[in-house]
C-alpha cells in the first residue's frame, strides 16, 4: 500500500538534461511523483550531442531521438513554453494559458547559441539572413543539411569543439570549408598551443582551411542571402611584423556561427531568482532564494562553475533526483513511534550552501575507485569533464587538468609525447598515483585507455611515460567473439554501461537494440559505441538461440 502523497514536480525544458531527470525519478520512485514537463520544442527529446553527426551525414535525424518517459504519472507537453513562475502560489504558467502547480520546479531551459553583434548579421525583423545558421537545435541541423545542396563553400566561425565537428562534417560532404577562429589556438579552453597546432594540421589534412587570430567583421548579404564574410586580423592578439593588417572576404553561401552559448535565465530572473551568467544554485542545485526552485544543465550556475558538457548535466540530474526522492514522505507517518534524529554535524553533506564535512570527504576517499567523491569545492564531478571531438579521422580527447589548466608542479607530474609529423600529441598529468588530466590527439586507442583510467581512478604505472603508448589496463584484444570480453568491460563510457549490463538487459526480456537502449541508456551519449552495442546485442541473441531448449 502506497502511503505517500505524490510530489508535484514541474520540469521546464525537455532537452537531454530535463528528460534525464524525469528518467532518473521514474527509475527510483515511479509512484512518488506527479511530473509535468514543459518543452518548448515540438519534438521528442533528442541527442543534441549528435547534431554535428547529422550535419556530417553520419547519422540520420531519426536515429538521435531519445526514448520518451514511460510513466502513468508523467505528462509531457511539447511545443509549450513556460512564461512565468509565481513562487508565492507555486504555479508555473505556460504560453498556451495552462497553469501547473508544483511542490518543486526544475529549470532545465538550456542555453541559446550566441550570435555576435556584427554588421550584416541581423535582418530588419531581428532574424538571420538566409544561409546563416547556428547549430543548437534539430531545426538548425536540418536547415544546414538542406543548405549544403546548393552551397559549394562554407564558413564556420568558432574553433571550439562544435566548430571543429561542424567544419569536418561539412568538408566530408564535399564542401570547401574555411574555419575562422579569433585566437591563435583552436580549442583554447582544452588544448595548449602545441596540441592545437597538431589539431590544426589534422583539420587541414581533411580539407579545412584554418584562419586563426581572425575576426569576422561583417556578413555580406545580397538579395537577403549571405554571400560571404569579411575577415580581419584580431589586432589584440596578432603578432608584430608582416605586411600589415589582413582584411579579406571569404565567399560562402553557408555560414555557421559556433561561438559559445548564453544560458536561458529570463524565466528565473523574472521570478526574482538570483542569476549571473546562469541561474545561481548551491551545491544542492537549489536556488539560494527559494529551496523549491532548482536548475540543472546549461542554464545552471553551481558554485564550482559549469563546462556546458552533457555528462555534467546528467550528473546533476542524478544528484537532484536523489535529493527529490529523499524529500518524499509517507502520509500520516507515525511520528510518535520514532524519535526524530538530527543529522550529526560530522556527516554534513554539501546542501544548503554548506561544504561537505571532513568525515564525508575522507569516507569518499576510502572507497577508492569511486568515480564521484566529495571535495572541498562541494561535488567532485570527475568523469563529467571528458571532452571527445567527433571529427572524422581526427581524434581529440581531453579530461581534467589540460590546456590552460596547467599542472601544479609541486603535487602533479606531467609527461608528454609530441609527434606532430605523425599527427600525434599526448600529455598525461598524474598526482599521488592517479591520473588527474590528459590530452590525447591522434591516438583513439590510448585516449580510450586514458579515459577509463581517469573516470575509474585506477592506479597508474610508477613511470607515467608508460601511459603515452602502452594501454593503461589490459583490454580485450580484437576477438572473434564478444565471449572473450569480461562482463565488467565498459561498452558505453558516457553512461557507464558494461557488457554485463547489456547481457542482463537481454536476459530480462530486451530483444532489440532499442529495448536495450531504453533499459541501459547505452548509445545515448556521444554515440560512438553504437556499433559495439548493436554487435553485442546480435551476439547475445544468437548465443541464446544456439542454446537448445530443455526437453
Amino acid at each position: 500500500m502506497n502511503l505517500r502523497v505524490p510530489v508535484k514536480v514541474v520540469v521546464v525544458g525537455f532537452g537531454m538534461v530535463g528528460s534525464r531527470l524525469v528518467d532518473e525519478l521514474l527509475r527510483r520512485e515511479p509512484e512518488a511523483f506527479d511530473i509535468t514537463v514543459l518543452g518548448s520544442e515540438p519534438y521528442e527529446p533528442y541527442n543534441r550531442v549528435l547534431l554535428s553527426d547529422v550535419v556530417a551525414g553520419r547519422t540520420d535525424v531519426a536515429a538521435i531521438t531519445m526514448p520518451l518517459p514511460d510513466g502513468a504519472r508523467v505528462s509531457v507537453l511539447r511545443g509549450v513554453t513556460a512564461t512565468s513562475i509565481d513562487r508565492e502560489s507555486r504555479v508555473v504558467t505556460a504560453d498556451d494559458g495552462s497553469t501547473h502547480r508544483y511542490d518543486h520546479v526544475v529549470l532545465a531551459t538550456g542555453a541559446a547559441a550566441r550570435i555576435p553583434p556584427i554588421p550584416g548579421l541581423r535582418t530588419a525583423d531581428g532574424g538571420l539572413p538566409a544561409g546563416v545558421h547556428a547549430l543548437r537545435t534539430l531545426d538548425d541541423a536540418r536547415e544546414i543539411v538542406a543548405a549544403t545542396v546548393n552551397s559549394p563553400r562554407a564558413v564556420v566561425v568558432g574553433g571550439g569543439v562544435l566548430g571543429l565537428e561542424a567544419a569536418v562534417g561539412l568538408a566530408g560532404r564535399g564542401l570547401s570549408v574555411t574555419l575562422v577562429h579569433n585566437v591563435q589556438s583552436l580549442m583554447e579552453r582544452q588544448l595548449d598551443p602545441e596540441a592545437a597546432d597538431v589539431v590544426r594540421s589534422g583539420l587541414e589534412g581533411q580539407g579545412v582551411t584554418v584562419l586563426p587570430n581572425s575576426l569576422s567583421s561583417e556578413v555580406l548579404v545580397a538579395g537577403g542571402r549571405a554571400v560571404g564574410i569579411r575577415v580581419k586580423d584580431n589586432t589584440d592578439r596578432a603578432g608584430d611584423g608582416g605586411s600589415g593588417p589582413r582584411d579579406e572576404v571569404v565567399a560562402a553561401r553557408l555560414i555557421i556561427f559556433s561561438v559559445g552559448t548564453i544560458p536561458e535565465t529570463g524565466l528565473a530572473a523574472a521570478a526574482g531568482l538570483s542569476t549571473d551568467r546562469g541561474v545561481v544554485v548551491g551545491y544542492d542545485l537549489a536556488s539560494p532564494d527559494d529551496p523549491r526552485v532548482h536548475a540543472i544543465g546549461d542554464c545552471a550556475q553551481p558554485p564550482n562553475g559549469s563546462r556546458g558538457l552533457v555528462a555534467e548535466g546528467w550528473d546533476q540530474a542524478r544528484r537532484l533526483a536523489e535529493t527529490l526522492v529523499s524529500l518524499v514522505e509517507p502520509v500520516n507517518a507515525p511520528t510518535s513511534l520514532v524519535e526524530p534524529v538530527e543529522t550529526p554535524v560530522h556527516l554534513r553533506l554539501p546542501h544548503d550552501g554548506a561544504q561537505p564535512s571532513m568525515a564525508v570527504r575522507l569516507g569518499a576517499l576510502l572507497t577508492g575507485g569511486a568515480s564521484r567523491a566529495q571535495s572541498d569545492q562541494g561535488i567532485d564531478t570527475r568523469g563529467t569533464d571528458v571532452v571527445k571531438v567527433k571529427a572524422g579521422a581526427l581524434s581529440v580527447t581531453t579530461m581534467g587538468v589540460c590546456g590552460p589548466s596547467r599542472p601544479n608542479g609541486l603535487t602533479q607530474r606531467a609527461v608528454r609525447l609530441a609527434d606532430p609529423r605523425a599527427g600525434r600529441y599526448i600529455e598525461v598529468v598524474v598526482s599521488d598515483g592517479i591520473l588527474v588530466g590528459a590530452t590525447c590527439v591522434g591516438d583513439p586507442r590510448v585516449a580510450a585507455d586514458l579515459t577509463a583510467a581517469y573516470t575509474r581512478r585506477t592506479p597508474v604505472p610508477m613511470d607515467p611515460a608508460f601511459l603515452l603508448l602502452t594501454p593503461v589496463m589490459q583490454t580485450a584484444a580484437p576477438a572473434s567473439s564478444p565471449e572473450h570480453m569480461p562482463d565488467d568491460a565498459v561498452v558505453c563510457r558516457c553512461n557507464g554501461v558494461t557488457k554485463g549490463d547489456i547481457a542482463e538487459s537481454c536476459g530480462s526480456g530486451a530483444h532489440t537494440v532499442e529495448e536495450v537502449v531504453r533499459e541501459t541508456r547505452a548509445t545515448t551519449g556521444c554515440g560512438s559505441c553504437k556499433d559495439a552495442v548493436c554487435g553485442l546485442v546480435d551476439w547475445l541473441k544468437e548465443s541464446k538461440e544456439a542454446v537448445p531448449e530443455p526437453a
